[in-house]
């Protein structure tokens, strides 16, 4: 919670200062602030921005152990189904005692080569892996990919990438309808001493056209800077199951196999926790294979 706490509060400073950097901006471009709230302030919109872009993300990390659940057709499994289930279940609950977090549900789901964590607590998570992965990796290299998922959850990797992508939002929400502003302004001449009468229907369509261009290009820059955070997040979770697995030797193995393989596609929700990746590049959730194994092979020896 502190962690929560501490990031939070970081980023409500950031948007304290740069909702006053707007409002100069604004200002020097004579854009009267009335037309983005009633008072003047632009309190109300930032309060919009921030319950639609962090509510959002909120709203999506909650439902997300139930929904995957469902869209991957995941089944839970406790260890009395058969012995790979067994094995399974006592490794996550092994894995997840040496990282200091309650076992998470263990579930298995048909499909490609992958394996996956979700929740919105580490101490209620979901850890999933897919038939194909269970069929084509030897047991010490699925315990790699357990620990990675285990990694992940132990390092609250869910929870901050909700975090980021809620506060990612607030902005990209709040300086579309800035910059819709400020561009309506210009266009129509207001701030060169030309005034036109506000809030006809022309002047409402006009700036909503605005803000959707501009969402969608902040959208864009928005997932290039979740992705490389994801892919910083991906080598930590390697580093985290070679120290739960005492060697970077299982995790190099696992990714050699997956290099070999065919990966199963997750939905773009929980796609940033999955342990399969595409070839690395600016919008990629995982950077490349070899760059990952490159990373293991580099951990300095005292990295336990």
């Amino acid at each position: 919670m502190k962690r929560i706490a501490v990031f939070l509060l970081t980023n409500i400073a950031a948007v304290a200062t740069l909702t006053v950097v707007a409002a100069i901006v604004c200002s020097l471009c004579g854009v009267d602030l009335r037309e983005l709230s009633g008072d003047g302030s632009m309190v109300p919109l930032l309060a919009f921005a921030f319950i639609f872009g962090m509510g959002g993300a909120m709203i999506s990390l909650l439902l997300s152990k139930t929904m995957v659940k469902f869209s991957m057709r995941c089944r839970t499994i406790d260890g009395s189904e058969g012995d790979a289930e067994r094995w399974l279940v006592s490794t996550v609950e092994d894995l997840a005692r040496r990282a200091g977090i309650k076992t998470p549900e263990v579930a298995i789901y048909p499909g490609e080569a992958n394996a996956f964590a979700t929740g919105a607590r580490k101490n209620a998570a979901l850890v999933a892996v897919s038939t194909g992965i269970m069929e084509q990796m030897s047991r010490e290299e699925l315990r790699a990919v357990l620990g990675h998922e285990i990694s992940h959850v132990a390092n609250g990797d869910m929870v901050t990438m909700c975090l980021t992508q809620g506060v990612i939002n607030t902005f990209v929400i709040f300086f579309s309808h800035v910059l819709a502003a400020i561009l309506r302004g210009a266009l129509s001449g207001k701030g060169s001493g030309s005034r036109r009468s506000r809030g006809g229907f022309g002047d409402y369509y006009l700036h909503h056209v605005f803000v959707q261009i501009f969402q969608l290009v902040f959208g864009i820059f928005a997932a290039i800077v979740l992705m490389w955070y994801s892919r910083r997040r991906e080598y930590a979770a390697d580093a985290g199951s070679a120290t739960l697995l005492g060697s970077p030797g299982p995790m190099i193995a696992a990714l050699h196999r997956l290099g070999n393989l065919k990966p199963g596609v997750l939905p773009d929700s929980i796609k940033a926790f999955g342990i399969a990746g595409s070839k690395t590049s600016i919008f990629a959730s995982h950077p490349s294979i070899e760059d990952r194994i490159t990373a293991l092979r580099n951990l300095p020896p005292d990295f336990r």
